[in-house]
């Protein structure tokens, strides 16, 4: 199942999403004004983008949790496979 982002107009960079991930972690949903910081960290973002990239990544990580997308055994240098990395922890405790 491909991921919803590539059906909307606005793209991403890898630098764009490292940055909107570390904006999510910092203004948590109780901060007001949440997606005005979140797109005022990112740069070059709406508001609007962000709060539908965000609702994206939550169905993507529905999907992931429900079993529909299968998550890769990745290694990590000098890890063992199927080690949880970074990202996979940050997108695991989004719901919480």
């Amino acid at each position: 199942m491909a991921s919803l982002k590539a059906s909307h107009n606005t793209s991403w960079t890898h630098k764009q999403d490292k940055l909107f991930e570390r904006a999510i972690a910092l203004y948590d949903k109780d901060t007001p004004e949440r997606w005005h910081n979140v797109a005022r960290a990112v740069g070059g973002k709406t508001a609007e983008e962000v709060k539908r990239h965000y609702d994206v990544l939550l169905q993507d990580l529905m999907h992931i949790q429900t079993g529909q997308i299968p998550l890769p055994n990745y290694r990590r240098p000098g890890g063992r496979i199927g080690e949880i990395n970074e990202e996979q922890r940050m997108l695991k405790n989004l719901k919480s």
